[in-house]
């Protein structure tokens, strides 16, 4: 049975981090791209970052470049997103997303809410 399952959500404030996890299960992980997309209140899914399977290879969206960083651990079967210097415009529920060819496979998602 396939699962991810994200963590780390919450609410932070303007200029604050946080570390998104997934944890992977059910499927050959190695063998995965990952991918973080979020989606904000009354808005379509926006793609945020992807890494290759070896980890060696990553994508940022422009609005999160230069904050953001994805990294995975193959070992553990997991994926990481950290997001420092959050702003408001970062809100948004967090899902991860593993792909294969025609195997597409999301989490239920996190919420991360900005704001004092």
């Amino acid at each position: 049975q396939v699962q991810l399952v994200e963590s780390g959500g919450g609410l932070v404030q303007p200029g604050g981090s946080l570390r998104l996890s997934c944890a992977a299960s059910g499927f050959w992980f190695d063998n995965y791209y990952m991918t973080w997309v979020r989606q904000a209140p009354g808005k379509g899914p926006e793609w945020v970052s992807t890494i290759n399977t070896s980890g060696g290879v990553t994508r940022y969206a422009d609005s999160v470049k230069g904050r953001f960083t994805i990294s995975r651990d193959n070992a553990k079967n997991m994926v990481y997103l950290q997001m420092n210097s959050l702003n408001s415009e970062d809100t948004a529920v967090y899902f991860c997303k593993a792909r294969r060819s025609v195997y597409d496979y999301w989490g239920q998602g996190t919420q991360v809410t900005v704001s004092s």
